[in-house]
């Protein structure tokens, strides 16, 4: 239907006709006409953080959770700038937002005014597309031409800027219903490509699946068919840290996270293997290692939606453009016509090569240490936890590669971090969008004692909104990754890599309204976590006092292959 109305107000209808339910945000100038439309509604719940970028991150693991995209709405100038970190980390991760910034009147662009900022400048090499919008009656369609961008094809993070003038004036609003898109990927694979991967599966004598985030961005379809396919041939798979929860992490075929701290079965059977299908992965630096030594003898096809990602890093023998969900449909139908057809001789020894390489056990830690080992409280957490329904965030660094490696993920959605971009100080606001989105959820944050002081303030929110969040600090006083980097490289010269002023924890948590607990001993861990856990109202601020010198093992140095890994 077409109505008049203000700027401001098609904004908050048009979230309502995208059934938008969640806004993560902080007011400002800029954007005051849309707060005032929000405040006369009751459709959609906004969420006010403590900081821009705790806001883009809260959207980013609603969005990455829910399989919806994440909406965000922030002030002009410093607003906007806050807001940056969060776009880029959305872009290298393919997570759908739509962040609406405020603006300076149009009259006023261009003058230096008052938190004025180039925001589509400033955002255009970090968002999938934006625009400024400088007329009411555009105002409609763009931004719902915003949504269909953000959540179509490789999903990626929009913006759209909105001049106060813009925000005040009267215009003509249409719905959704009446929006068209030039936009329009590809979905289906080409045939013929599907059906040469198909006979290269059908003859291949060490194959693997290689998986990634696009098969959890393509929806539980995906997830689905690729469990499907995994159990009608009996390939090995292994993922992309990305990727993890597409097939169960206790699956039969399931050989780990794959790359620079990948498993080393995960990483032999990639770097030995004849034929590779990547499904939904980019080939990233942290996966193929020295690019001349990636998978060097095999025959790789690559499905990916992005027709960008394909042959950008690795040449590939079969590509296939289109949906991972659409493709592995088409797979399967193509597959069993031609008769279910597999290797199975040379799958039963290749199957045997991998269970020797799993018999090197690459994750065995010190478990009788004085001390407490981060492993283990996270083997304990995800003992403790495998029955809840649960959710893990994490921070970037050594906690993160842990997490990776020990958790096991039987589910897509359930693992929110920074895979792409790397970025500190993620996962409370990650963990916050996801609560926001499920509130009776086991939501549990793995953090460092480094990474989670640089969005601490959002602690407050959670106390505002009562969020009974798990927060999991392995506190090793140094930036774990950073000093394993220069312990490896560096000549143990620890440059400015210890943390020598660190804050109470607990009582910091105290002062925030929160639950504090400091855990020493490894024989304190599981009741500790047991307690927390017990605690379903409440956040709990663990900080778990670890082993200062503990690295994360497998490691890839840098310029080495897949096979010449470190493991102790």
């Amino acid at each position: 239907m077409t109505q008049t109305m203000s700027g401001a107000k098609m904004v908050v209808q048009a979230l309502i006709d995208q059934g938008v339910d969640t806004v993560f945000g902080y007011p400002g100038g800029a954007v005051l006409p849309i707060y005032d439309e929000i405040f006369q509604q009751n459709s959609i719940k906004h969420f006010l953080v403590r900081h821009e970028q705790g806001a883009v991150h809260a959207a980013e693991a609603y969005a990455r959770s829910t399989g919806k995209p994440g909406v965000v709405l922030v002030t002009s100038g410093p607003g906007a700038t806050n807001a940056v970190t969060g776009l880029t980390d959305a872009l290298m991760d393919s997570i759908p937002l739509v962040v609406l910034t405020g603006q300076v009147p149009t009259f006023m662009i261009g003058s230096d005014a008052f938190q004025e900022a180039d925001t589509v400048g400033i955002t255009r090499p970090c968002t999938k597309h934006n625009w400024l919008v400088k007329d009411t009656d555009a105002l409609a369609h763009t931004l719902h031409s915003a949504f269909h961008v953000a959540s179509s094809g490789r999903p990626g993070p929009v913006l759209v800027d909105i001049p106060k003038d813009v925000q005040f004036a009267n215009g003509t609003y249409e719905g959704p219903a009446k929006m068209k898109s030039h936009y329009q990927p590809k979905l289906k694979g080409d045939l013929e490509a599907i059906t040469a991967l198909v006979a290269a599966m059908e003859v291949a004598q060490k194959p693997i699946f290689y998986t990634g985030g696009g098969v959890i961005n393509s929806g539980p379809i995906a997830s689905q068919l690729l469990r499907e396919l995994v159990a009608a041939t009996n390939f090995p798979i292994t993922s992309t840290l990305m990727g993890l929860g597409s097939y169960p992490g206790n699956g039969d075929n399931w050989l780990g996270m794959l790359g620079m701290h990948g498993l080393y079965e995960a990483n032999m059977a990639m770097h030995d293997c004849d034929l590779m299908i990547n499904i939904g992965a980019r080939f990233d630096d942290r996966i193929t290692g020295r690019l001349d030594a990636f998978s060097p003898g095999s025959t790789k096809a690559h499905i990916d939606i992005d027709a960008s990602s394909i042959n950008k890093v690795i040449h590939v023998d079969i590509p296939i453009l289109g949906d991972v969900a659409h493709v592995l449909e088409d797979m399967l139908k193509v597959w069993k016509a031609r008769g279910r057809t597999t290797n199975s001789k040379a799958l039963k020894t290749w199957w045997a090569e991998i269970d020797g390489w799993r018999k090197i056990r690459c994750l065995d830690y010190a478990a009788d240490s004085k001390v407490i080992k981060p492993q283990y409280a996270l083997e304990r957490l995800e003992a403790l936890t495998k029955d809840h329904d649960r959710y893990i965030t994490t921070e970037v660094g050594q906690h993160q590669m842990w997490a990776a490696q020990y958790y096991k993920f039987d589910r897509p959605r359930r693992w929110i971090n920074s895979g792409g971009l790397g970025t500190m100080g993620v996962g409370l606001p990650y963990a916050m969008g996801v609560q926001f989105a499920y509130p009776d959820a086991t939501v549990a944050c793995i953090t460092g004692e480094a990474s989670i002081q640089m969005c601490i303030q959002e602690l407050s929110t959670a106390q505002q909104y009562s969020l009974p969040l798990k927060v999991i600090t392995l506190n090793n006083r140094y930036l774990g990754m950073v000093r394993q980097w220069q312990e490896f490289f560096h000549g143990n010269r620890y440059s400015e890599s210890y943390v020598d002023a660190l804050p109470d924890f607990v009582k910091l948590a105290e002062a925030y309204g929160h639950v504090g607990m400091r855990i020493e001993n490894p024989s304190d861990v599981e009741g500790a976590l047991k307690e927390a856990l017990a605690l379903k109202d409440r956040l709990v601020f663990m900080d778990f006092i670890t082993d200062q010198e503990e690295n994360v093992y497998p490691m890839i140095p840098g310029g080495k292959g897949l096979s010449e890994m470190i493991l102790k």
